[in-house]
């Protein structure tokens, strides 16, 4: 994270600005601003040679007037209080963009889990769910998979909390494995998302997705499924990204041979030889001129330092908060469009949202009926945020903003503050 970005000031400074749009007095959105509950916990875990480490995790409820709280668990060492609140801020505004009935959470432990044994990371997994248990829950808030944690993850968090209960409560995770409560289609839901956002702009634009050349920063769960998906419908991929660098070929990249490497764990793009590919930098790939560009790893990559390098016609924030506002300005003179985070990544806590549904009715849906009820989701969604954008005049991020803030302000203000 760049030193003296908060990411948690530049949510709530385009909450200001999305409350003004949407003719909100200070006193109307003032609760937006403020997180309801941080909770900070140490985490002693015995290590695989019998020394102890402590870990420190934190879960912040920014927001439960519209439903529980909602949002994922990062493992990852530059995990901190204010990243983690500006995330649980995101997912309140995320859920609201795409109106399903939920708030917005965010947990994270600061640690590499790339550096931790099987056995270790099981450990630290089921010391931070007790740590943070009382807090959580299918009524209270409902953590997910997020940057280092996976639905074999999301099993050990359900088994710790049931254990600790006395008895299965699938519902407290969603990203769960499919046997013991996960929903099909889950672990694509944040990817295909994506997808279908970015088909969305492309038809705005008179466009379709085939032979649209595309650049994907992250190759994670939904980088590397919003590649696998953008590939069948026959996009041009010419760059790709992981930790350890970016792979360019003007001519497209074989998609399927890359996916089939990064999908062991372990395996870089970086020791993986590509014939016609040449090696670049990830802030080289985010300079690319292509048609559209996705950042699908952390957030602050497109900034005020290097924005101005940027050369794609759109960019679609398939991670969390990658383009900062002082970014947001340079591209708009630019005339770069950005769809943003909380309208195009959505698609994963939607299909968490169906699975939370299945898990507490114990009813199940197939993948197909998931997918067309998704596609319902963020195809109405992006209407919304279009057609509030060309109302107003103003960009997509503002359009979507303005249209999550007033259904949580709306929501508060008609539930009143308490006493």
């Amino acid at each position: 994270m760049a030193q003296g970005y908060d990411p948690y000031e530049s949510v709530v400074s385009t909450i200001r600005k999305a409350a003004e749009l949407a003719g909100y007095r200070e006193e109307d959105y003032i609760t937006l601003c403020y997180p309801e509950r941080s909770l900070e916990v140490s985490l002693p875990v015995i290590m695989d040679d019998g020394t102890l480490r402590i870990f420190e995790g934190y879960r912040v409820q920014h927001s439960t007037t519209r439903g529980p709280g909602k949002g994922g668990v990062r493992f990852h060492p530059s995990v901190n209080e204010r990243e983690v609140a500006a995330l649980a801020a995101w997912m309140t505004l995320k859920c609201a963009v795409v109106n399903i009935p939920y708030g917005g959470a965010k947990g994270g432990v600061k640690v590499d889990p790339s550096k931790l044994s099987r056995d270790e990371l099981r450990r630290l997994t089921r010391r931070y769910t007790a740590a943070i248990g009382p807090i959580i829950g299918p009524e209270q808030d409902i953590p997910a998979p997020d940057v280092g944690t996976d639905p074999e993850v999301m099993a050990w968090m359900m088994d710790t909390y049931s254990v600790m209960k006395g008895h299965c409560i699938p519902g407290v995770v969603t990203g769960k494995p499919i046997e013991i409560g996960g929903a099909v289609g889950r672990k694509a839901a944040t990817g295909r998302g994506v997808l279908f956002t970015v088909e969305n702009t492309l038809k705005k634009m008179g466009k379709t997705i085939r032979g649209t050349v595309c650049a994907v920063q992250g190759l994670g769960n939904v980088g590397g499924s919003t590649v696998r998906l953008l590939d069948e419908q026959g996009a041009k991929i010419v760059a790709v990204s992981d930790v350890s660098g970016a792979l360019y070929c003007k001519e497209g990249l074989p998609v399927k041979d890359i996916l089939a490497w990064t999908s062991v764990r372990g395996h870089l793009l970086a020791d993986l030889e590509v014939p016609g590919a040449q090696r670049i930098t990830n802030v080289e790939l985010l300079a690319l001129p292509v048609e559209v560009l996705i950042p699908a790893a952390l957030e602050n990559q497109i900034n005020g330092a290097n924005a101005k390098d940027v050369r794609a016609e759109v960019i679609v924030e398939a991670a969390n908060g990658p383009v900062t506002p002082e970014a947001d300005a340079i591209l708009l003179e630019k005339g770069i469009m950005v769809v943003p985070d909380i309208l195009a990544n959505a698609g994963g806590v939607v299909v968490s949202y169906f699975e939370w549904v299945q898990n507490i009715q114990s009813l199940y849906w197939d993948e197909t009926t998931i997918n067309e009820k998704l596609r319902d989701v963020m195809d109405r969604a992006f209407e919304e945020v279009w057609d509030m954008k060309e109302k107003h005049h103003t960009t997509c991020r503002m359009a979507a903003y303005a249209i999550a803030v007033q259904r949580v302000a709306d929501a508060k203000n008609i539930r009143g503050i308490w006493p």
